[in-house]
């Protein structure tokens, strides 16, 4: 699956009083209407574990410029997502309380409606809540054989 190329998303969520967040390349849109979204997460990770318990959260679709926001959220044992969004312009969503990356191709907010085991990952299904922004002139951030690449825009 290394071959086909995937769209760079960070995904994070607010729990209590902390801030948690992943890089992933598995978010698709799922239906139109009701507009619907799927998450794929690896079931022992941490995040998985809260979105388990918190239904709302947020994703970040970067732009072409952003692979160093990419690593930072992949990176192992990184720190309270807070820390990792420092001098990066960012808001938390009214609807979620997540974390919200600005200046990717476009963010929304979502809650999980249901939740799918699939091997070694979970797939949250989720409605989308809001749409914080589209910016269409951004090229997004890509994940293709392994290596975060800028795609034409």
């Amino acid at each position: 699956m290394a071959q086909l190329a995937a769209g760079v998303s960070v995904v994070t969520v607010r729990d209590g009083r902390d801030d948690l967040g992943t890089t992933v390349s598995a978010v698709m849109s799922v239906s139109l209407d009701p507009p619907l979204v799927l998450v794929s997460l690896a079931a022992d990770g941490y995040l998985c574990e809260v979105l388990l318990r918190q239904d709302r959260w947020a994703a970040s679709l970067l732009s072409a410029g952003q692979a160093a926001i990419a690593s930072r959220f992949a990176a192992a044992g990184r720190p309270s997502a807070r820390h990792l969004v420092a001098g990066v312009p960012h808001h938390r969503g009214p609807h979620s309380g997540a974390i919200v990356v600005e200046n990717g191709v476009t963010a929304l907010e979502a809650e999980t409606t249901q939740v799918i085991p699939a091997g070694d990952h979970t797939l949250f299904l989720a409605r989308v809540l809001d749409v914080a922004y589209i910016t269409p002139a951004l090229a997004p951030l890509v994940r293709l054989r392994g290596r975060y690449r800028p795609m034409g825009g």
